[in-house]
């Protein structure tokens, strides 16, 4: 068995991959600087294309499944408390990664696969919130912060163990929290759309 705080590290640094910026460089790109500057699937899908975007996304949402699923096999520990920190930790890595000086992406993709491992209802709800809302608003900031924002919502009705529902609490702040630039655009009326190539923020 291995000691459950050395599984959060490990969790941290997984999650801390910088699957854009890589990508990006593959590409002769430094996305820290073009686009919305954000090391996230959106950004990488507006200054790359769809090709690039798709397998950054699904390895980003893997970053964050592969913990939750796999960490509690390798530990010590019993507590549900430790099935949530590893995909916290996951969470923070990609949006701190210390491969790119602790910038990374908006934690979107990472938090969905922490959700599908964690609490795959709430997830679904999340997902459907997320399609919705893009279909009417063209704004991928806005559909990530209203996927955030019903999670934690449907985990209530779903009635789940006390440390799951206050992770999907305190997930969906940490997501609105990532998106504030976002939210100043937004306000300003400058937030792009996803039919629009422009300079500015998505929610990747």
């Amino acid at each position: 068995m291995i000691s459950a705080p050395l599984l959060v590290l490990a969790a941290y640094a997984a999650g801390a991959i910088p699957t854009a910026f890589w990508t990006g460089k593959l590409h002769g790109k430094d996305l820290r600087t073009l686009g919305s500057c954000n090391l996230g699937a959106t950004n990488v899908q507006r200054v790359l294309g769809w090709g690039a975007a798709i397998p950054v996304g699904l390895f980003d949402i893997f970053k964050g499944f592969a913990p939750v699923w796999w960490f509690p096999q390798l530990d010590d520990q019993t507590a549900p408390w430790w099935t949530v920190a590893y995909g916290g930790a996951a969470i923070v890595g990609h949006v701190f990664s210390f491969w790119v000086r602790f910038r990374g992406g908006k934690g979107v993709a990472t938090s969905a696969g922490v959700l599908v491992a964690v609490a795959p209802v709430a997830a679904a709800v999340g997902l459907g919130t997320w399609l919705l809302t893009l279909l009417v608003s063209r704004m991928v900031s806005v559909a990530s912060m209203a996927a955030a924002v019903a999670v934690p919502v449907a985990g209530f009705f779903l009635d789940p163990e006390p440390p799951v529902m206050i992770f999907l609490a305190l997930m969906a702040v940490f997501v609105v929290w990532a998106h504030r630039s976002n939210v100043r655009r937004l306000l300003a009326g400058e937030e792009p759309r996803i039919d629009r190539r422009r300079e500015g923020g998505g929610g990747g």
